[in-house]
Formats: C-alpha cells, sequence, structure tokens
C-alpha cells in the first residue's frame, strides 16, 4: 500500500531535514537527495521515541499542575497540551516562510502514519503532528540523530562489540567488502558524526568507518579477541581524531597572522597543536589530514618538514595552477 500526503512545515525545518539528509548520503540515483526516503527512514525509526517521549512530558507537566492546585485531571491535560503547543512545539520560524513536502510512505512507514491517523491526532492534524516530530528530531543533536536514522546499523555493531563477533560491511567510500573486528563507536565533535573503529582481519590495518556510510553490516559468528595494543590505539583516536587510523607524522608549518586566524576559524577536522616555536606550528598529525586541513591556508601556511607532505601541497597548488592558466 502507497498513500501520499501534504506536510506543511517552516522553510526552516524543510531546509534542515534536507541538509540532514544529504550528509547521511540518501541519494537518489541521478545523485539529488532523496529526501522522501530520508524521512520514510526517520518516521519508522523515531516514532516510537517521539511518541514516548510526547507521553512522558505530557505526564509530567499534568502532574505539577494537578499538584500545584485543584484542578481536575481532564483540565489539568488540556492546559498542559496547551503548554506544549505553544511553548514547546511551536519554536517560531525566523525567515517565516512556508513550505509543501509531499510524503509519499509504504511498508514500515505507511503502518506507522496510519497508527497515527487511528490513535494520535486527536484535535491535530495529521500535518500539524508530523511537523512537530520532525522539530522535534531536529532538537537532537545531529551524532544523536545519525544514530536513529541508522538504527539498525548501530544495533549491529553494539551486539558485535558486546558479543566480540566480527563484522561484514560495505561502505559507501569505496567498493570492497570487508570483514572487521569492532573495538568502539566513537563521535567526531567537529562533523557531529559517529564512526566505526576497528582492526581489519585480513591486512591487520586499523580502520574507521562513518557509521552513514556503512551498507551491508552483518554479524557473523566468527569470535575475536581483544588486543590490548590495538585497543590502546583505537582508544586514543576515539578520543583525539575517529574519522582517521591513520598513524600520525610529525609536521613542521609555518603560518602567517592570517594564517592563525584561520586555524582559529577553520574547527571541522582541525589538527591539535604539539609545539610553538614563533610562527612555527608543529602537528604530529595523520598526513591526510594535514594535507586535507592545509589546503584551505594557501600561501598562509607553508609546509617545512616533512618532504612527502610539503610535496602533496605543491602538487595539489600546481594543478589548481595550471587549470587556472
Amino acid at each position: 500500500m502507497t498513500e501520499k500526503y501534504k506536510i506543511y512545515l517552516s522553510e526552516d525545518i524543510r531546509s534542515r531535514l534536507i541538509n540532514d539528509a544529504e550528509l547521511f548520503e540518501f541519494t537518489r540515483m541521478d545523485g539529488s537527495v532523496n529526501l522522501n526516503g530520508f524521512l520514510k527512514e526517520l518516521i519508522v525509526n523515531y516514532f516510537e521515541q517521539y511518541r514516548k517521549d510526547s507521553e512522558d512530558l505530557l505526564n509530567g507537566l499534568v502532574e505539577d499542575i494537578t499538584s500545584v492546585r485543584a484542578i481536575k485531571t481532564v483540565d489539568a491535560a488540556a492546559l498542559a497540551d496547551k503548554i506544549i503547543s505553544t511553548y514547546i512545539r511551536n519554536v517560531p520560524d525566523q525567515s517565516g516562510k512556508k513550505a509543501v513536502i509531499t510524503l509519499t510512505v509504504s511498508g514500515a512507514s505507511y503502518n506507522v502514519i496510519r497508527i497515527i491517523e487511528n490513535n494520535l491526532l486527536q484535535e491535530k492534524s495529521l500535518s500539524g503532528y508530523m511537523k512537530d516530530m520532525f522539530a522535534s528530531y531536529l532538537s537532537i543533536p545531529r551524532s544523536r540523530r545519525e544514530e536513529i536514522i541508522f538504527r539498525e546499523t548501530y544495533d549491529d555493531i553494539r551486539r558485535a562489540i558486546s558479543g566480540r563477533k566480527k563484522i561484514s560491511l560495505s561502505s559507501t567510500s569505496n567498493e570492497y567488502t570487508f570483514l572487521v573486528e569492532p573495538y568502539f563507536i566513537a563521535a567526531s565533535k567537529e562533523e557531529q558524526c559517529n564512526y566505526l573503529l576497528c582492526l581489519d582481519s585480513k591486512s591487520k590495518k586499523t580502520r574507521t568507518f562513518r557509521i552513514s556510510r556503512i551498507r551491508n553490516s552483518f554479524v557473523t559468528s566468527d569470535g575475536f579477541e581483544v588486543d590490548e595494543k590495538v585497543y590502546e590505539r583505537l582508544n586514543t583516536i576515539a578520543i583525539r581524531s575517529p574519522h582517521t587510523a591513520a598513524p600520525d607524522i610529525h609536521a613542521v608549518i609555518r603560518l602567517t597572522e592570517a594564517g592563525v586566524r584561520k586555524y582559529k576559524l577553520i574547527v571541522k577536522n582541525r589538527p591539535a597543536i604539539s609545539k610553538i616555536a614563533g610562527d612555527v606550528y608543529h602537528f604530529d598529525w595523520p598526513e591526510a589530514q594535514l594535507e586535507d586541513y592545509f589546503k584551505r591556508f594557501g600561501e598562509d601556511a607553508v609546509v617545512l618538514r616533512p618532504a612527502s607532505l610539503k610535496a602533496r601541497l605543491r602538487n595539489y597548488y600546481e594543478r589548481a595552477l595550471e587549470v587556472y592558466k
């Protein structure tokens, strides 16, 4: 069964939902953002939590109201719902713009919509209920939102970590299938995304996978023993930079005053400073991450060593110069 519904939102909510769908790589064959596919996952994976949280909030307000003064429970419930609608759900859109989306549901998402229509609307429209649910979802930190959307993957990983079982998985970042020994789930503060930190069973290299990019995860029956050295190495990575498991290099980079300002402003995947000597900054960080970070600095960051990182950035700027010529 397939049904279509018109959902009326603020433009701000619509834009933020599209941002999540894009970040979590919900795309169609032509590369465009598949907002409808993303919303179907959101509805299926978030509905029960939203319903429970809404009921807990309403019941808590009713208890607070009735404990303060002699008021009938039915009146307290109505007042509590009014408070929630006015001061919690009804967050004003700064732009004032309105938007409408066509939500096409089928399968599990259709079943959730039918539950909402038959049991939970009362005096509210389906569009109003969905708008409130989407706004509630967006109030949650992005790393937690990722966990909601990819709930099955998270469940697989947690089960494998607790049971010390190997996982077979693929990733949208490459075409290979990996068999890995999972150790940690860690959040990147800058990106607000979560990563699986693990050991590749074949190559014995430490790896990280952004969880929203993991596909076809399967917990195997093969067990593994926790290696303390691997555990310590991945634990350090989890705390510092979970988006990469590559080994560190020691880099020495001269920054201009403008470069120092850029370093303070550009926080995404920013490498930690090991030492400062005048305008010379030392970093102990993976080479590829240093390259990606300092590509944005131009003449305001000059690599003194190692030669390999210096060559990477020089080649990058030389190729750009040829294109502009």
